[in-house]
């Protein structure tokens, strides 16, 4: 009763939403009929590579003569559709699947005698499910037990629940897993009942979210609190080690409350996924999951922990409407992910990262067609995982420490807190947050930032002429020993013995590219480069190694593509192998790597071997 009573509240808070914006990814008939709450009643089959159960969808009429419902799906297997009648008995829908169109999948269009408070469909994901990957208990640290996991940004939610799948629209739900006794699953919801391992678990998720935050995983894991707030589930190799690396994640939060308001959603918990997850993290409120190549041992790139944990405010509280304005998601997270980490580690650690983010995204532009290099994407009907590049992420923080910058931090910090608690579980356009912004902060303080500069960055290609330039002063005397180096071949001009892992970055990053072999295995001798255990640091020093042919990478480096799936840390490293000749042994190695990838992985490596 308590789970309905949940549900119930949220659907008169979502009672006659009128949703504003066109999403041209959805078939969802919005405009006609509202999914309020989702109940999933799921078998995950480990041997079959599939979920098989229903999913329930609590409706909310927005029209008087409807009797259709249209959900998106993709590669589902669909056995029966029935709905509930006034009277409460459960009878036959008809519906129809449509052929899959390609980015979209396919169509289910469910009709009914009368509008129905309920209906329920039954069916299966297939194997080669986008949003979801299954791995062998070989394919694991520990190799016990299998493990599955899913991704459903940015439309595979589709692809394992029948929905609409679209961030216009927001949903509650509740879940019943089972899974195999010895298998553990977690959800992006109330965890509570997956303390105790017995194969049957029961979720509630009672704040409404869009439907690529759903999200599910199981395997052999195991949970460790960090703090009254926050946990870690892992499997248990690497489950002290995430403790060791994370344990500042409450005092994250506590920062960030202080900042922008209290954080919304209970518990902050960190699902530790295998190698092969194919982003550095996914958002999943109250279930953040994390790839294993951030455990560096240093709390060097805990900012990740940060990004994800920023997207508690922005992202999963204030939700990009469609996808052509994910910079409204991913820019504003950044800019606060940023401050987070100048709350915790310090402004100078902050500036850091801005410049190496400001570098990459410059590095990474003149590789984009110039119309994505605009913040509000026109897509016209592409996939929108074309969307993702540094460009939302970074020119979206640039944007926003330029307007921090121009107006002060006190006042936009009062504009951020306003925003957030202005648009609090709620999903806008690119339009409506430009009408925002010119009330509550242009216009409210003339004079400063005129309405067409911020055109400019949301509308115009590239970078604005006066666009930041983050410079850190540890960055300008690196660059001056890495030029002392060059010129005289000491090395002993490296003062690299207190460099933190930023400083290194730096340093590789801005080494030319025709770095002489001599210097290459001058730097290798004396730092081990080619053997580094910071994934990140690894994957700058291949990058430079593939470029100018220094040999000694390549047995590390096929460790490197074939032990780890984060597309961040494989995909340009194959491009560079492509584009220096070693296509057939990228191809290689590509084969023996393809098992453990991810299905959005191996998609787009397959498309640079096209």
């Amino acid at each position: 009763m308590k789970l309905n009573a949940i549900a119930s509240l949220v659907a008169m808070t979502l009672s006659g939403t009128t949703l504003a914006a066109y999403d041209e990814h959805t078939f969802g008939n919005l405009d006609d009929v509202l999914s309020t709450h989702i109940h999933l009643d799921l078998e995950i089959d480990f041997e079959k590579k599939q979920l098989q159960g229903f999913a329930e969808h609590t409706l909310d009429w927005q029209q008087k003569n409807t009797k259709k419902l249209v959900l998106d799906t993709r590669d589902l297997e669909i056995d029966k559709v029935v709905y509930k009648d006034s009277a409460g008995n459960w009878r036959q829908a008809s519906w129809q699947l449509a052929k899959d169109d390609g980015v979209r999948g396919a169509k289910l269009t469910i009709n009914f005698a009368k509008q129905a408070e309920k209906v329920r469909i039954y069916y299966n994901s297939l194997p080669q499910a986008s949003g979801l990957q299954w791995l062998t208990p070989e394919q694991t640290a520990t190799k016990t037990q299998p493990f599955m996991y899913s991704q459903s940004q940015a439309i595979h939610a589709r692809s394992w629940i029948p929905v609409q799948d679209t961030p216009a629209m927001r949903v509650t739900y509740t879940a019943r897993i089972q899974t195999p006794e010895d298998v553990r699953a977690v959800m992006s919801a109330d965890n509570t009942d997956a303390f105790i391992k017995d194969g049957d678990y029961q979720f509630t998720m009672p704040q409404a979210i869009p439907p690529y935050l759903i999200a599910i995983g199981a395997g052999n894991l195991e949970y460790k609190e960090m703090s009254h707030q926050t946990a870690i589930f892992a499997e248990p190799t690497i489950l002290d080690a995430s403790v060791a690396e994370f344990n500042d994640t409450q005092t994250m939060i506590e920062k960030t409350n202080a900042i922008y308001g209290e954080y919304a959603w209970g518990r902050y918990d960190l699902l530790m996924l295998p190698p092969s997850f194919p982003f550095g993290g996914m958002e999943n409120p109250r279930l953040s999951f994390i790839t294993p190549t951030v455990v560096a041992g240093d709390k060097s790139l805990v900012n990740l922990i940060a990004h994800e944990l920023a997207h508690s405010w922005s992202g999963n509280l204030v939700t990009n409407a469609t996808w052509e304005d994910l910079w409204l998601n991913e820019g504003f997270t950044s800019y606060v992910e940023n401050r987070i980490m100048e709350e915790v580690f310090g402004r100078d650690r902050a500036v850091m990262e801005q410049a190496l983010d400001t570098a990459a995204l410059k590095g990474q532009m003149p590789n984009l067609e110039q119309g994505d290099t605009r913040l509000n994407l026109k897509l016209n009907g592409r996939d929108p995982d074309d969307a993702f590049s540094k460009v939302p992420y970074i020119k979206g923080m640039l944007f926003l420490i330029y307007l921090e910058e121009k107006f002060g931090r006190d006042r936009f910090d009062d504009f951020v807190r306003g925003y957030f608690k202005e648009y609090s579980f709620k999903s806008l356009t690119t339009a409506e947050f430009e009408d925002y912004l010119a009330d509550n902060l242009l216009n409210k303080y003339p004079g400063i930032v005129s309405v067409e500069k911020a055109k400019e960055w949301i509308h115009q290609p590239g970078l604005p002429e006066d666009a930041p330039n983050p410079t850190s002063d540890a960055f300008i005397k690196v660059d001056s020993a890495a030029k002392a180096w060059l010129k005289s071949g000491d090395i002993t001009a490296l003062p690299t013995g207190k460099w933190t892992v930023h400083e290194w970055l730096h340093f590789i990053n801005n080494l030319p590219r025709d770095l002489s072999i001599d210097k290459m295995s001058q730097l290798d001798s004396a730092y081990n480069l080619t053997h580094s255990t910071n994934d990140e640091l690894s994957f700058a020093w291949y990058m430079l190694a593939v470029g100018n042919g220094y040999q000694p990478i390549y047995g590390p480096l096929e460790e490197h593509l074939v032990g780890i799936g984060r597309r961040k840390l494989i995909v340009p490293l194959y491009k560079a192998l492509i584009a220096n000749g070693k296509k057939e042994w990228a191809l290689a190695v590509y084969q023996k790597a393809k098992p453990g990838y991810h299905p959005l992985a191996q998609g787009t490596v397959e498309n640079l071997f096209k």
